[in-house]
């Protein structure tokens, strides 16, 4: 469904140009929901608009629902839907009037074009405000709606930018059950997410962008995988130059990164790791302020691919 190849995007600045993408390569088969995750500023929103047609592409190709972006740009919009960040209604429309200028716009008959909007405020659970200026909608009500104005023309592949950003969490719970169900419809969903519990709950397979460029690519599993073990922090109380010089070159510690005042360490067995860490410490006089064991997540993944936390970077 999507297929790019050193997909680039360059901006003219007053201290010349700088590369917000910075070279794209990627496969997204139809059918699937497929994450692009990063910090803001990393080029997920600069790569959507351009797969979307709203901005040049400065080098490169791509093929989006087996037409040419470059060459064939018409067709491609014909095939896609898009909901922006910023959300897509007038104020002073209704719902359901909303979805119908989108049908007619795509080519649809008054008629066909109602009935369409009729089934989109059905599904979204819409109905009841429908016939309501959207300037009355809660947040959660304005993004479903932004999300049925992107499926009223039925695209094979519809593109979600930050689908849930300042969305309660009753909303989100609700836009995710959304997402679920285009995908078991068919429909091939391309969203951009800081969000790391987002994607590793909808995405069939994630990529994930840095600076503009790929640092990692595959299924959640997949990219948990390769930080292999488990991840003990530990806290030491003052400067930990005295616990890394402890710990450092221990046999079952693989890896000994320092994030913000705490070791990172990469073991293989975080069960019989933990007491020997606690015994080595001890006996070293440092005294401990936290000291916790998890299972990778795809934060340990972006920081082990970057040297950061995503969490930290999002707002």
């Amino acid at each position: 469904m999507i297929h790019t190849k050193a997909l680039r995007r360059t901006f003219k600045g007053r201290r010349g140009a700088v590369e917000a993408v910075a070279g794209v390569d990627l496969d997204v088969e139809g059918g699937q929901t497929f994450g692009f995750l990063g910090p803001n500023g990393a080029g997920k929103t600069t790569t959507l608009r351009m797969l979307s047609t709203l901005l040049p592409v400065t080098s490169g190709e791509a093929t989006i629902a087996g037409c040419d972006l470059r060459h064939e740009p018409a067709k491609v919009r014909q095939r896609i839907g898009y909901v922006s960040q910023e959300g897509s209604s007038y104020s002073e429309v209704t719902g359901r009037r909303e979805l119908a200028i989108q049908g007619r716009l795509y080519g649809m008959s008054r008629a066909v074009a109602d009935k369409r909007a009729a089934e989109l405020l059905e599904t979204l659970e819409l109905t009841d405000c429908g016939d309501r200026k959207t300037k009355t909608y809660s947040g959660g009500q304005k993004r479903r709606l932004d999300v049925g104005i992107g499926l009223m023309h039925l695209p094979d592949l519809l593109f979600l930018d930050e689908p849930t950003t300042g969305l309660d969490p009753q909303s989100r719970a609700r836009m995710w059950d959304e997402v679920r169900r285009l995908r078991q419809s068919g429909t091939t969903v391309f969203l951009t997410t800081h969000y790391l519990e987002e994607a590793d709950a909808l995405c069939d397979r994630i990529a994930i962008i840095d600076h503009g460029k790929i640092v990692a690519e595959g299924t959640p599993e997949e990219l948990k995988r390769e930080v292999a073990g488990d991840i003990v922090l530990v806290g030491p109380e003052g400067p930990t130059d005295k616990a890394r010089d402890v710990l450092k070159g221990q046999d079952f510690i693989r890896e000994l990164t320092e994030e913000d005042g705490d070791l990172r360490l990469y073991v293989d067995a975080g069960e019989t790791a933990l007491p020997q860490i606690i015994r080595l410490l001890d006996g070293a006089g440092v005294t401990l302020t936290t000291l916790s064991l998890h299972r990778p997540s795809l934060d340990d993944v972006f920081f082990h691919k970057t040297g950061r936390s995503l969490r930290e970077t999002a707002p």
